[in-house]
């Protein structure tokens, strides 16, 4: 980790790599948590990176941000937000991914992921996997709270954290937020 982290808005000739994260994070993060058929099913990457071209490329997607983060020109993060859908009282963002590869964690690729797809002056909401003590202690220290509400999704259990507008903070890193 000597080499300097950049965090910049994801293209579409990024989906191949995103999608190589996401699958090596769910495999490092959630082994136990969910079901290895679908860790280890050989399609994964593929469908994955079909759901990154399609939110890089499609317009259903236009007001979402996605975000990589990367050191020495490999991926290493992945990060999106966007409007929530359907929309929700109380937030005008839902963070729907933010993965960092473990060997990168505590690097400060987490929190500039976050910052570069959610304004901290913007309200926002996230699922994240209960048990996940290493995330939600992460989500916390950037203002995160759990609201009570659970829900199960593919056999994982997720709590919604909900983070309210912070008017007080500047804004992001000018052209972090471009998708």
């Amino acid at each position: 980790m000597d080499s300097p982290l950049a965090v910049r808005a994801a293209r579409v000739e990024d989906a191949a790599g995103m999608a190589r994260v996401l699958v090596r994070s769910w495999q490092e993060t959630y082994r136990g948590l969910m079901r290895d058929e679908v860790l280890d099913d050989p399609g994964l990457i593929g469908f994955r990176e079909r759901f990154w071209v399609a939110v890089l490329t499609d317009e259903r997607y236009r007001a979402s941000r996605a975000a990589v983060a990367e050191r020495d020109g490999e991926l290493i993060g992945v990060a999106l937000a966007g409007p929530p859908d359907p929309p929700e009282p109380g937030w005008t963002s839902h963070l729907s991914v933010l993965y960092v590869i473990a060997a990168e964690h505590g690097s400060g690729a987490g929190a500039a992921l976050l910052d570069a797809v959610i304004d901290p002056r913007e309200s926002a909401a996230l699922w994240v996997a209960d048990p996940n003590p290493r995330a939600q202690a992460f989500y916390r220290k950037h203002g995160f709270v759990p609201d009570g509400v659970a829900q199960v999704d593919e056999g994982v259990r997720e709590i919604r954290m909900v983070r309210r507008a912070r008017p007080e903070m500047g804004a992001s890193t000018p052209g972090s937020q471009a998708k």
